[in-house]
């Protein structure tokens, strides 16, 4: 009787934590929880963790690459001192293998260039 119950109390147990993790490992919600640790990174300013997240081959079309992406954010947020980020309604779509994530992000903090970083950034309707 006991070695019964013990082993429908693992299996459901197992059941759970396989639900849990096929929940968990859904391309969808690995680029949501991607972006919002990218995002924590940022406002902790660990650079290190941040180089993790950004492809070494990256590019942009305003010419910048994950090093000079990188420099940048460093000096953008040593001027910006407690800075949070913040994602409002994000958004995740696949096309051609590929998954994208879009959100309206705001930047609050404090420091010699807040005001103005503040008002550029978060003034944005949409993504550029």
């Amino acid at each position: 009787m006991h070695f019964r119950n013990g082993f429908y109390a693992g299996l459901l147990l197992t059941l759970i934590v396989g639900l849990y993790l096929v929940r968990l490992w859904q391309p969808e919600r690995q680029v949501q929880l991607h972006s919002a640790h990218l995002l924590s990174q940022i406002e902790q300013n660990d650079w290190s963790a941040v180089k993790e997240f950004i492809a070494p081959d990256y590019h942009d079309r305003w010419g910048n690459d994950s090093a000079l992406l990188l420099e940048r954010l460093r000096q953008v947020f040593r001027a910006l001192s407690k800075a949070r980020l913040e994602a409002a309604a994000p958004s995740v779509r696949t096309a051609e293998g590929r998954w994208d994530w879009t959100a309206k992000i705001t930047i609050t903090g404090g420091g010699e260039f807040a005001g103005q970083s503040q008002g550029r950034v978060n003034s944005l309707e949409a993504p550029v």
